[in-house]
C-alpha cells in the first residue's frame, strides 16, 4: 500500500508539473502580461546598462524591442525618438513620432517638443518653430517650458531675430531668475546694443552668483567691452545722425573687433557692405569678423583668405584699414584713378590678400597700361599665386616704365633668380644697388654670383653685408 501511494503521488507531481509548463506556454504564444513580465524585464535592465555605457546604437534597439511589447509605454517611446535624433537617424525618428502619435491616447504633448527637435535639426525652422509654440500651448512643467524657451531663443539666434531673441529671454527669466538666465539674456540686450539694460542684468547676475560658470565665463568679456563703451555709445550718436554714412559703421566694428567681440562687429560690417558694396575696406573688415567666427567660408565667398595679414594683437592694423578707406573714398569721386587702384592693390598685398589685390591691379592697367605700380603690383601677385612666368612679365614691364626705382629692381632680381637667370638677377640687383643700397639687393646679388662662379664678387658683397647687418641681441 505504501509503494502504491508512493508511486501514485509521483504520477500527481507529474501531472501538475506538466499542466504548469502547459499552461505557461499557452499564456506565452497568447502574449499575456504575465508571460511578457519576465522578458520585459530583462530588457529594461539591459536598456538601464546601454544608457549607462552610452551605448546610443543599442539604447534604441533595446528601446525598439520593449515597445513591441508595451506600445504604450511613453517615457520609452521618448527615449527611442530623442535616441534617433542623436544618431541623427532623422527618417526613423519621424516614424517613431508618429507611430507614438497614433498608439498613446491621449496624445502626449511633448511630441511637440520632439517633433520641433526633429524640424530645427532638418533645418525647417518655421515648423520647428510652431511645433515648439503649440508644446508650450500645452503649459508644461516649468522646466520643460524653460527648455523649449530656450529652443526657441536659440533659433531665433539661428535666424538673427535679436528682438525674438530677447522676448523669449523674457519668458525664460518670468519662469526661472536664475544668474546663468540673466546672463543670457544680457547677451540678448548687447546684440540689440541695449547697453545699460545689458550691464543690469550682468550685475545682477554676479551679485546672484559669482561662481557660477556662466558668469565666470561672460564677466570679464563685459568688463573688456566696458573699457570701451563710451566710444561706442559716442559711435552709436554717429550713426543715428547719419544712417547711410559707413565710416562711423565701420569705426564701430573695429572697436567691437579689439575688445574680440566679433559678433557685433560682424552686424556693423555687413550694414556697410550694405550701404556701399565696393568698400574695399569694409570687405576686409567683413572679412576679418567672419574669419573670427570661424565662418571660413564665407569669407572666402569675398575673397578673403585666412592668411590675412594680423598684427601682433591680432587684429588688421589699423592703418591699413585707415589706407584702404582713404583709396576707397578716391574711388568713390573717381572710379577711373588708376593710381588710387594701384595704391589699394599694394595695400592689400600687404594684408596678404593676393586675389582681391590683383583685381585692383588689372582693373588700374586697364585705365592705364603704362602704370608702372599697377604692373609691380601685378607682378606681386602673380608670384604669390603661384604664376611666375606671368610675374616676371610685369616685373620687367614695371622696370621698363619706372627705371629710377630701386625697388621694382630688386624685385625683378628675385624673379629672374627664380628662373635661373642668375645673369640677369645680377644686372638688376646692380641696377637697384646703383640707385640705393639695400641689404636684400646685395644678400641677393651675393647669392647669384656664387651660383655663376663669381666668387671674389660675391665676397666682396659678403663683407659689405656684415658691415650693413644689425647686431646680434645679447
Amino acid at each position: 500500500m505504501l509503494v502504491a501511494r508512493r508511486g501514485s503521488k509521483t504520477r500527481s507531481t507529474i501531472f501538475l508539473r506538466r499542466l504548469a509548463i502547459s499552461l505557461f506556454t499557452l499564456c506565452w504564444s497568447l502574449g499575456s502580461s504575465w508571460a511578457a513580465a519576465p522578458p520585459v524585464a530583462a530588457l529594461r535592465a539591459q536598456l538601464d546598462s546601454a544608457e549607462e555605457a552610452v551605448d546610443y546604437a543599442a539604447t534604441a534597439e533595446l528601446s525598439r524591442r520593449i515597445l513591441e511589447i508595451t506600445p504604450t509605454d511613453s517615457a520609452i517611446w521618448k527615449k527611442l525618438a530623442a535616441t534617433q535624433l542623436h544618431l541623427k537617424d532623422y527618417d526613423r525618428c519621424g516614424v517613431t513620432l508618429d507611430r507614438w502619435d497614433k498608439a498613446v491616447k491621449p496624445r502626449p504633448t511633448v511630441i511637440d517638443d520632439l517633433r520641433g527637435d526633429l524640424a530645427f535639426d532638418l533645418k525647417n525652422y518655421n515648423e520647428a518653430e510652431q511645433h515648439w509654440l503649440a508644446f508650450i500651448a500645452t503649459k508644461p512643467k516649468r522646466d520643460e517650458a524653460v527648455e523649449t524657451f530656450e529652443k526657441l531663443a536659440g533659433l531665433c539666434v539661428v535666424q538673427s531675430r535679436w528682438r525674438d531673441n530677447l522676448e523669449f529671454r523674457n519668458k525664460i527669466m518670468a519662469l526661472k531668475d536664475t544668474a546663468a538666465n540673466r546672463v543670457t539674456r544680457a547677451t540678448a540686450f548687447l546684440r540689440l546694443h541695449r547697453w545699460d539694460e545689458a550691464y543690469v542684468d550682468m550685475n545682477k547676475a554676479n551679485a546672484l552668483d559669482p561662481s557660477d560658470e556662466t558668469v565666470k565665463d561672460w564677466l570679464p568679456q563685459f568688463e573688456r567691452l566696458a573699457q570701451i563703451l563710451p566710444r561706442i555709445k559716442a559711435l552709436d550718436a554717429q550713426i543715428a545722425k547719419s544712417p547711410n554714412d559707413i565710416a562711423p559703421l565701420l569705426d564701430r566694428a573695429r572697436a567691437f573687433t579689439l575688445v574680440d567681440r566679433p559678433l557685433l562687429a560682424l552686424d556693423d560690417c555687413e550694414q556697410a557692405m550694405k550701404l556701399q558694396p565696393a568698400s574695399i575696406r569694409a570687405r576686409i573688415q567683413t572679412g576679418e569678423a567672419l574669419l573670427d567666427n570661424n565662418r571660413y567660408e564665407d569669407a572666402v565667398k569675398l575673397k578673403i583668405g585666412r592668411r590675412l595679414k594680423r598684427g601682433t594683437d591680432k587684429h588688421v592694423g589699423e592703418q591699413a584699414l585707415r589706407q584702404l578707406g582713404a583709396a576707397d573714398a578716391l574711388l568713390s569721386r573717381n572710379p577711373k584713378d588708376s593710381d588710387a587702384l594701384a595704391l589699394r592693390a599694394k595695400i592689400l598685398r600687404e594684408l596678404q590678400q593676393y586675389t582681391l589685390s590683383l583685381d585692383d591691379a588689372r582693373a588700374a592697367l586697364a585705365i592705364d597700361d603704362k602704370s608702372a605700380a599697377a604692373h609691380f603690383e601685378v607682378a606681386h601677385d602673380f608670384d604669390e599665386l603661384n604664376q611666375p612666368k606671368d610675374a616676371i612679365t610685369h616685373a620687367r614691364r614695371a622696370t621698363d616704365l619706372d627705371a629710377n626705382d630701386p625697388v621694382k629692381w630688386c624685385f625683378r632680381g628675385v624673379l629672374e633668380a627664380q628662373r635661373a637667370n642668375f645673369a640677369g638677377a645680377i644686372d638688376a640687383q646692380t641696377r637697384s644697388l646703383a640707385l640705393q643700397e639695400s641689404l636684400l639687393a646685395l644678400q641677393e646679388r651675393e647669392h647669384c654670383e656664387r651660383q655663376i662662379g663669381k666668387i671674389a664678387e660675391a665676397d666682396v658683397d659678403l663683407r659689405r653685408i656684415r658691415e650693413l647687418e644689425p647686431e646680434p641681441k645679447q
